[in-house]
């Protein structure tokens, strides 16, 4: 029975299976993708790393952590890292870029790859670099150009295609030059105020052996402020960093798979609806109800299991598209290959979640009694509650909130997520409940036939109003929240326009240089803005005790990391006292009150008047919590987590950071150059520069999340055209009636428009509302910044939305338009 009648209702079951495919193949490509990019970070963890075990520290090694490391592996190498400026001599151009001193045969495994080959290995032994390629293309540079880094001129030996664990997007926001080791002296960028990372590679013969000898250095590399990194550590952080991204791309295929399910049971609603008068009918042959129940969900499964499995073959095709889109994010190289397990995993899932969306309209039919054969097919069968429904709308909730969690870190984040999903969903139910009472209530006589015919077709028998207005809601919310939250992101890393507002940072400034520094810009005619020195210190002891004793659960870096400080007698435009007070000369004969920024205080646990004592390159200086700032960190200037007085510092070891304007890039790249060549060791950041390298990076990521949101509009598209298409038996009937009374196509088609253009317009326009409230939200309460939504791009998704609405209810019912009255009445 359930195959004869599914055989009558091919074209309609189609549109079922339609309604899921796309989301399962969305999870999918997902799930295959995110196996495939494990498979391949176990496999190439090694080349990921270069190296068995890597130690690594902020400041030079003392002689007692020298003598441990050389204990440590069977060959070593060394690396010096830090951003510098480099000088094109030929061109005379300047960037910003990571500089690598390299001493050894790292890496032990896999390689450095450049162009030509050989100078990954010539240019070790020769005072020669190899530059990344992407800075290579923007000054027209070549093998054999001469690079000056520091003091020292390099010759270029080849071109920098790929480095361990490089990715795509970390060469275009860091390009690295690699140069021999045994030059960085000579090229003076190794003074005070150089943030250089130091870097050890060793490689083991039995690498085995590594966590048991780091197990016992434990306390030891704790006390010198080593950070280790092997192998195994190395592929536990990169899979971790690309589980959120595999997690974040599954959640939007999961809502393209919610909105088609969503559609399936609201089909399936209709569908059960039409057959009412066929199930009395075989009822009252002997048919029982639990049989005429089972002829439904058989179809249902078979439903789910053919939608699934199309799902999970598309999902297999799109997962080679992936790599592509995502290529810059990955510093693996991607073998792409058929995953069965996520396979299988679709299309359980597809099953599972069809089946039960489809439940609560099933349920329906072992209501039905005989006696529903003699009465009018669309009365209802029965108006008591039935407990299993409810039972069943528990499961998918359930069953929402443990699949999202298996995408989130913890069980809140999952009941958030889910939270909002229902909010959504329960706000556009009421919405278009109170839609349709409303246009049966308050519609007013004086409209035209054609508009009142086109609003009551909204609560008209077996009406999509409400799977239409859900699924086209969500599916707008979700892809107008993407854009708005990227809009956000673009806007924190926006640089202003105005005329008092910095675009250019110079750094390692050392004393003997800032006024002449100074001088220089201003002969370029270019403001400096801010001039504040640096000192770099560390945390040696608060309240009295030091790491090793202190007992509160502090962070640690709070006595390991160094930090940047300043001093100055006066707040700046970005900073506000929040607690205690501000203190700008420090007292001779007193305490030395310091000022925190209120979110590191909190993050280190300290409180107004507490003690912390200072290392400042070895003097230990006692200071009291004196107030708390609230710094806008957004604000284009030097902002500190801890200021001190001035009278205290003057005499450290500093260096100074000056800010400036320049009005344009021809402006920018002669003051560079001329700071390249009279202050070698002085390091530049043009943030117009930085500015555009994030906005490449944001529109990268933003075609990413576009890529996924389309499964959610297109399935969104699916389910209005199986809305339109499952009442078109509806349709036809009152299409009869109309031509009958003599109503023409054309009356008719603008009937058709009106209601899809109202039901267009609603579902879009909550959508909006529902994404403009969540982002403001975002905004506030996660990004700390102000939302301003785009009208322009908003009105024109808006319009775009209701024009396809109405262009496809009006496409899809052109079948209605064309049959002949009297073929309806002869069937």
């Amino acid at each position: 029975m359930a195959w004869r009648d599914a055989r009558r209702n091919r074209s309609r079951l189609f549109l079922f299976i339609a309604s899921i495919i796309l989301g399962i193949a969305a999870l999918v490509a997902v799930y295959s993708f995110r196996d495939n990019l494990e498979q391949d970070i176990e496999n190439q963890a090694k080349e990921l790393t270069g190296a068995d075990l890597i130690v690594q520290s902020r400041k030079p090694l003392s002689k007692e952590a020298r003598a441990t490391l050389d204990t440590l592996g069977n060959e070593q190498s060394a690396e010096r890292s830090f951003a510098s400026m480099i000088y094109f001599i030929k061109n005379e151009g300047s960037r910003l870029v990571q500089v690598r001193a390299l001493e050894g045969n790292y890496p032990y495994y896999g390689s450095i790859e450049t162009s030509p080959s050989s100078a990954a290995k010539s240019f070790r032994s020769q005072r020669e670099a190899l530059v990344d390629r992407t800075v290579m293309l923007q000054f027209g540079a070549r093998p054999g150009d001469s690079i000056k880094v520091g003091a020292l001129n390099f010759k270029i030996a080849g071109i920098l295609e790929k480095a361990p664990g490089q990715s795509g997007i970390s060469a275009t926001v860091a390009p690295v030059v690699y140069i021999p080791l045994k030059y960085l002296e000579q090229t003076g960028l190794t003074k005070i105020g150089s943030r250089i990372q130091y870097s050890y590679f060793f490689r083991y013969n039995n690498p085995a052996g590594i966590d048991k000898q780091l197990k016992k250095l434990e306390k030891f590399l704790d006390k010198e402020g080593l950070d280790t990194e092997t192998v195994a550590s190395k592929k536990e952080s990169t899979g971790r960093s690309f589980r959120d991204v595999s997690r974040f791309l599954a959640l939007s295929g999961f809502i393209a798979l919610l909105l088609g399910c969503i559609g399936v049971g609201s089909a399936i609603h209709v569908y059960i609806g039409e057959k009412l008068s066929s199930i009395a009918t075989l009822r009252c042959l002997g048919l029982k109800a639990r049989e005429a129940f089972l002829i439904y969900l058989i179809q249902i499964v078979c439903i789910g299991f053919i939608g699934a499995v199309l799902g999970a073959a598309l999902g297999t095709v799109i997962q080679f598209i992936l790599p592509v889109v995502l290529k810059d994010f990955i510093p693996v190289e991607l073998h792409i290959q058929i995953s069965w397990v996520s396979i299988s995993q679709g299309v359980l899932l597809g099953l599972i979640i069809s089946v039960l969306f489809a439940l609560p309209s099933l349920l329906s039919v072992r209501s039905i009694s005989p006696l529903n054969a003699i009465r009018q097919s669309f009365e209802k069968a029965t108006s008591r509650r039935d407990p299993l429904k409810w039972l069943v709308y528990f499961l998918i909730l359930i069953f929402v909130l443990c699949f999202t969690r298996l995408q989130m870190q913890n069980w809140m984040e999952a009941a958030v997520f889910t939270a909002s999903i229902l909010i959504a969903f329960l706000l556009l139910f009421a919405l278009s409940r109170l839609l349709m009472w409303l246009v049966r209530k308050l519609m007013p006589d004086s409209f035209s036939y054609l508009w009142r015919q086109g609003f009551a077709n909204l609560f008209r028998p077996n009406n999509q109003t409400i799977m239409l207005t859900v699924s086209i809601g969500l599916s707008t919310t979700f892809i107008c929240t993407l854009f708005f939250v990227q809009g956000i992101l673009m806007k924190r890393v926006t640089i202003s326009s105005s005329e008092n507002q910095a675009n250019m940072i110079l750094f390692d400034i050392q004393n003997d240089q800032k006024d002449a520094v100074a001088d220089l810009t201003r002969a370029y005619k270019l403001p400096v803005m801010n001039q504040v020195p640096v000192i770099t210190v560390r945390i040696e002891k608060i309240n009295g005790k030091a790491a090793s004793q202190d007992t509160s659960g502090r962070s640690e870096r709070a006595f390991r990391g160094e930090l940047r400080i300043t001093f100055q007698d006066t707040l700046t435009a970005a900073e506000k006292v929040t607690q205690g007070v501000w203190t700008g000369k420090a007292n001779p004969n007193g305490k030395i009150p310091v000022s925190l920024e209120e979110g590191y205080a909190r993050r280190i646990d300290v409180k107004i008047g507490d003690s912390i004592v200072f290392n400042v390159q070895g003097l230990l200086i006692p200071t009291i919590v004196g107030s708390f700032r609230e710094v806008n960190w957004a604000s284009m200037q030097t902002n500190f987590r801890v200021v001190f007085p001035t009278g205290v510092l003057e005499d450290a070891p500093q260096f100074h950071v000056l800010m400036t304007r320049v009005p344009s890039n021809s402006t920018s790249a002669s003051y560079q150059a001329a700071v390249v060549r009279k202050f070698p060791n002085v390091s530049m950041i043009d943030l117009g520069l930085i500015l555009k390298v994030l906005d490449e990076l944001l529109s990268k990521i933003g075609f990413v999340i576009q890529f996924m949101a389309a499964f959610s509009m297109a399935t969104g598209w699916i389910v209005l055209i199986s809305a339109v298409l499952t009442s078109r038996g509806q349709r036809l009937k009152e299409s009869v009636l109309l031509r009958t009374l003599g109503a023409s196509r054309k009356q008719i088609m603008a009937i058709t428009a009106i209601e899809y253009l109202f039901l267009g317009a609603l579902s879009a326009g909550a959508g909006i509302i529902l994404a403009l409230t969540g982002s403001w939200l975002l905004a506030i309460y996660s990004f700390d910044s102000s939302f301003t939504p785009p009208f322009l791009p908003v009105i024109l998704l808006f319009v775009s939305i209701c024009f396809l609405v109405v262009l496809t209810g009006v496409l899809s019912s052109r079948k209605v338009l064309n049959t002949p009255p009297l073929a309806v009445l002869n069937s």
